[in-house]
């Protein structure tokens, strides 16, 4: 049974632990709030952006003068998988599930004897799957000195991914990343950029618009800037999910800190009790015997 001593200690120490996690989830609050504005803002234009492409794709079908990021190279055997994840952790379970999709694509690739190549965005996804997945890592990017997540970071990201594709070193490029619904509701999330795919309700916008010059030439000029928008979209769906999941994780831990500490005030003051009643039983007991 602990001493009267060790309970204080640790009731002290719970106490010292929930004023941290109380702190993270106000400060994880305050950035939500500008991640989540961030990200909700740049759907329309992601949106559309993929609607045109996805009207210029279905224009250009399957002509032999269509882009090589639209086309594909002819074959799926190598596919890249790019894994964004946070630089930090203490955010619930929002770098263990984009990290167990992409782990889980992988095996399915391999067991069907492709090619799996890696490339991590955020060191806490680099952890997560290296032990299954380290033989197939090619490069990882550093975000840790980035306090702000911007285009340019997108755009970094991206001439390194078409770089390798016109190096043909792989076929297939997927994104792994986690879309932002709420706090508490974050949703691992598998998109292929390369070759470009769009949804069938974004191929309208051939039949609105009349293109110069060629649909061919647009597109050619359009899709590496779509990589790059993609890319941009998924870290700022990132940024917010990582906000609203450790605003999520912090709070639980400050409640289960505060139930820890009424348990363990409760189990002090029935020991300290319990001394009191000892001492009592010793002094009438000596009281008696003279």
């Amino acid at each position: 049974m602990p001493s009267l001593k060790d309970l204080k200690n640790r009731i002290e120490s719970v106490k010292n632990t929930r004023k941290i996690t109380k702190a993270m989830q106000m400060v994880a609050a305050a950035k939500l709030r500008r991640a989540q504005e961030a990200a909700e803002q740049s759907r329309p234009y992601t949106e559309r952006f993929n609607a045109v492409l996805g009207g210029l794709a279905a224009s250009v079908g399957g002509s032999d003068s269509a882009p090589k990021l639209l086309s594909g190279t002819g074959s799926d055997q190598t596919h890249l998988l790019v894994v964004m994840t946070a630089e930090r952790g203490l955010c619930g379970g929002f770098n263990s599930n984009i990290a167990k999709l992409a782990r889980s694509k992988a095996e399915e690739l391999l067991a069907k004897g492709k090619t799996v190549k890696v490339i991590t965005v955020g060191k806490k996804g680099r952890d997560a799957i290296k032990r299954d997945l380290g033989d197939h890592f090619i490069a990882h990017v550093d975000l840790t000195e980035v306090k702000r997540v911007g285009y340019d970071n997108a755009q970094d990201i991206a001439r390194d991914i078409l770089a390798r594709f016109d190096a043909e070193e792989f076929d297939v490029a997927t994104i792994f990343y986690s879309k932002f619904v709420n706090v508490v509701s974050q949703i691992p999330t598998a998109q292929q950029i390369i070759p470009a795919a769009f949804d069938a309700d974004e191929d309208g916008a051939s039949t609105l618009y009349d293109y110069e010059p060629s649909e061919e030439e647009i597109l050619a000029d359009l899709l590496p800037r779509g990589v790059a928008t993609q890319i941009f979209a998924a870290l700022l769906e990132n940024g917010a999910s990582e906000q609203g999941a450790r605003m999520s994780a912090m709070d639980n831990a400050t409640r289960n800190a505060g139930e820890m500490i009424d348990k363990l005030t409760i189990e002090f003051n029935r020991s300290r009790q319990a001394v009191i009643t000892n001492e009592l039983i010793e002094i009438i007991s000596g009281a008696e015997a003279l």
